[in-house]
């Protein structure tokens, strides 16, 4: 969440930096601001109903003291402990409303980043690897996918509905080939791995941000408290909420199965393993100090571009506009791999700092070198979607005869086989 005080001190710079997403949240602000003003009056007068108390006891033990009749000044204590409750419940419920606000506003956008209001203005930093020009008609991965047994989504949407896939043999092989590979290569590169549990609390997935704005998104287990993870970056960012860290950069890698509803995505990408209700995916997550949490954002994001290069797989980076970033974020870079069938590129990972706006959330800190404590700034980023990648082999790495070259760093993981082939 923003920092109340910068909210209270400097309203219009807030205004101005959330109207960057493309909405105006001045009546949230101002309503904000007049709640605040309110909780402090409230405040204020239970405090002075308690120095009354005082006065009024210690006026109470002198007449006892000498004698005289302390009746009229007991009825007036009454009246005040009958106030008292009343002015604090109304502080206690002026402050629940000042959090649901704080809740629900954006990150600010740092300021570097392009405007604009959504992806037409997000800015192309960088290109790795060419598209292969094909002397045929690549196929679609579902297509291939199919053909060779690997994948069958009518099963899945028997045994679960749409937007779910059964891989089989070969396919099982892949995927895990896949994430196996990348969970070995950000280890190497210093990532500690931790494998998190797949359901969270709500605690948790309101430190990071998903609710309570986006709880149509996520997954509810009926009748309890639980969500499944929308991403490893939700067990994996709450791993030290509520914790002071020693010792900074901290960082994890970790893999989880991720489910989402996809709520106001009907029609868009239905076939093939771009869009799931359930997909497997790497994450990478920082816990940054404020100082240098921007050049973590560049390292995390050359992390991930590194587990691309190394399969060969095309890909371009993007900076996202304001009114393209995520809610939390502040800094977004997407990254989108090379998709044959498609004729474009499509995004396998962002990766992204949340400055301190989850840190506040979820109160993660950090002590510096005077031994002060203050928010730490977090990082995330895909270290990359599993599935996506998967697809993104087989689309660019097919051949005329059907079958698909295995990346060389995978077939380790495949037990050597070095190309897959139509059963």
């Amino acid at each position: 969440m923003l920092d109340r005080r910068r909210i209270l001190e400097d309203p219009q710079a807030v205004v101005a930096g959330l109207a960057r997403r493309g909405k105006d949240y001045s009546k949230e602000i101002g309503k904000l601001r007049e709640l605040d003003a309110q909780r402090k009056e409230f405040i204020k007068n239970a405090e002075l109903l308690k120095a009354q108390q005082n006065a009024a006891s210690k006026e109470i033990a002198a007449l006892k003291r000498s004698g005289g009749d302390a009746s009229g000044i007991l009825s007036k204590m009454k009246e005040l402990s009958a106030k008292l409750p009343e002015l604090e419940g109304a502080a206690r419920q002026t402050e629940t409303e000042i959090e649901a606000i704080l809740l629900y506003l954006p990150n600010m956008p740092e300021p570097s980043i392009p405007d604009g209001l959504d992806s037409d203005s997000n800015v192309e930093l960088r290109r790795w690897g060419k598209p292969k020009d094909f002397d045929f008609k690549p196929k679609p991965h579902w297509e291939l996918g199919g053909e060779m047994g690997m994948l069958n989504p009518a099963a899945a949407a028997k045994v679960a509905g749409a937007r779910f896939h059964f891989y089989k043999g070969v396919g099982a092989r892949l995927e895990r080939a896949v994430i196996n590979f990348f969970l070995d290569a950000h280890a190497k590169a210093g990532y500690t791995e931790v494998f998190p549990p797949f359901m969270v609390n709500r605690a948790s997935m309101t430190g990071t941000g998903q609710l309570p704005k986006f709880e149509e998104d996520a997954f509810a287990v009926k009748d309890t408290d639980y969500f499944l993870v929308p991403t490893a970056e939700v067990p994996v960012t709450n791993l030290h909420r509520d914790e002071i860290l020693t010792s900074l950069p901290v960082s994890y890698c970790a893999y989880s199965a991720c489910f989402r509803a996809e709520a106001g995505s009907a029609g868009r990408d239905t076939r093939g393993l771009i869009r799931q209700h359930q997909f497997n995916k790497v994450e990478l997550v920082k816990f940054a100090n404020p100082a240098d949490s921007y050049e973590q954002l560049e390292k995390l994001t050359a992390d991930a571009e590194a587990v691309l290069q190394t399969l060969g797989l095309p890909y371009r980076v993007s900076c996202l506009c304001a009114g393209d970033l995520g809610n939390s974020s502040a800094k977004t870079y997407d990254i989108e791999v090379w998709m044959p069938s498609y004729g474009r590129y499509v995004e396998i990972s962002s990766c992204s700092n949340f400055e301190d706006y989850q840190a506040r959330r979820a109160n993660i800190r950090y002590r510096d070198q005077n031994g002060k404590t203050a928010f730490a700034h977090t990082l995330n980023g895909s270290g990359v979607a599993a599935g996506r990648t998967t697809a993104a082999i087989l689309e660019n790495f097919q051949q005329s005869d059907g079958s698909v070259t295995v990346p060389g760093v995978l077939r380790p993981y495949l037990g050597g086989i070095d190309r897959l082939v139509n059963p």
